[in-house]
């Protein structure tokens, strides 16, 4: 009996020290109304002694707080004077919910066995239970693009917010594009036997894939009694209902890549990496091509490239007229330092509302979201921060509340448990 006992309190003991997800938060009851605060809009505009009211979820006001009338309506007011209220940020191409542990096989659902899988759903593989989601939402991450990887068409991503049940309840876009990982070029003049066998698998893989692109074209025209799931998973691509994700890093594959697309029929391009982005900017803003630039973080591409250039690049593609957002693919636990890879691209020559819209609303326009967030205006989605100083700036992020569709978050995590537990610990031993 002693045994048993002492087994089952270690097990009580074990589930409390990892339970570090905290429940989802309550649907919104009561309008909610914060005041006195700068207002980072996340278009650009950037408002002095704000309001933002919500209630069910809906923004029905930004702006100044001189300007907003309560009407006939009981707010909850809550006073936030001397902070700043931001936009949710979004997280584009993330493997979040579906990588935990890399080195547990059983934790890695990111992928799945083939070349071509244009069917495949990464969403319905989507861990709400994740311990790295809630770390996200502590530094301001409230939305992310769920992405799958491997193979030449990884299949398709969804974006959903991050505090919620199970996976339908965290949609806020279903299936919103197909995800294509286009193959390196082969360097010319090297006729190694290595580099003839990479070559013939790429030529072969290109054919398969326009094979494939020609077939979903003309099935979407046909009227089938039985539904082919990996046909009619790329329809979309030609109405424009789907984008296609391309990740490319090198230019000349970025406009190989484009042709391709375009000459296959597809409506929506966005490029993902983007690496040599700035070499091919003419190409890119020619042809509108979105890109999500995901190295600001990295070493340069080539040994005679500015040192600094994945820094400045954000600054070179806003100067340029492209289209662009943030990701941050170093590391999926690293993830939740999105808004500091922003932060570097402001010290590097960005505007800083320029570069909170690339992890804002541009990121919502790229991911078809825009509708719903990625700004603070009446109508959209009541999914925002409010920090006790600049949101980029790691120094002074300090988020003391968020809100998504606005249910108030626990913004509890396991590195805050961790800490106030070894704190406790240290503390109590002096």
């Amino acid at each position: 009996m002693k045994k048993t006992a002492l087994l089952l309190a270690s097990l009580l003991i074990g589930g409390t020290a990892w339970a570090q997800v905290p429940v989802p938060a309550a649907k919104q009851t009561t309008p909610t109304l914060l005041t006195g605060a700068t207002l980072h809009v996340g278009n650009g505009q950037v408002i002095e002694k704000a309001a933002v009211a919500f209630d069910n979820g809906k923004i029905t006001y930004a702006g100044p707080a001189a300007g907003f009338n309560a009407g006939a309506t009981a707010y909850d007011k809550v006073d936030v004077s001397g902070k700043h209220i931001y936009p949710g940020l979004i997280l584009p191409n993330s493997q979040l919910g579906l990588t935990e542990i890399e080195s547990v096989r059983a934790t890695l659902d990111q992928q799945e066995v083939g070349i071509f899988n244009p069917n495949v759903r990464s969403v319905v593989a989507y861990n709400t239970d994740s311990d790295i989601t809630p770390t996200l939402r502590s530094n301001g991450v409230l939305l992310a693009q769920v992405t799958p990887v491997g193979g030449m068409i990884s299949g398709s991503s969804s974006v959903v917010q991050l505090d919620a049940w199970n996976w339908e309840d965290a949609l806020i876009k279903a299936d919103g594009g197909i995800h294509l990982r286009w193959p390196g070029l082969v360097q010319m003049g090297d006729n190694s036997p290595q580099a003839q066998q990479r070559k013939q698998q790429r030529d072969a893989g290109l054919q398969q894939l326009s094979a494939l692109l020609a077939e979903a074209s003309v099935y979407k025209n046909q009227k089938n009694d039985k539904q082919n799931l990996r046909m009619s998973s790329m329809t979309g691509l030609f109405d424009g209902s789907k984008k296609l994700f391309i990740h490319a890093d090198y230019g000349k594959e970025i406009i190989e890549a484009v042709r391709f697309a375009q000459k296959a029929g597809v409506k929506n391009v966005v490029i993902v990496g983007g690496g040599d982005a700035l070499m091919v900017a003419d190409f890119l803003k020619e042809h509108q091509i979105p890109v999500i630039y995901s190295g600001v973080h990295a070493l340069p591409a080539r040994a005679g490239d500015d040192v600094y250039l994945p820094y400045k690049m954000p600054g070179y593609l806003q100067k340029a007229g492209i289209l662009f957002c943030l990701d941050y693919d170093a590391s999926l636990h690293g993830t939740r330092n999105l808004p500091f890879i922003a932060g570097t691209a402001v010290a590097f020559g960005l505007d800083k509302e320029a570069a909170l819209s690339a992890v804002t609303l541009n990121a919502a326009k790229i991911l078809g979201v825009d509708n719903r967030v990625g700004s603070l205006e009446a109508g959209k989605d009541a999914t925002l921060i409010v920090s006790e100083g600049d949101l980029l700036d790691m120094r002074t992020n300090k988020v003391a509340l968020s809100f998504i569709e606005g249910r108030k978050l626990n913004l509890n995590d396991k590195q805050k448990y961790l800490y106030e537990k070894f704190n406790h610990k240290y503390e109590v031993g002096k």
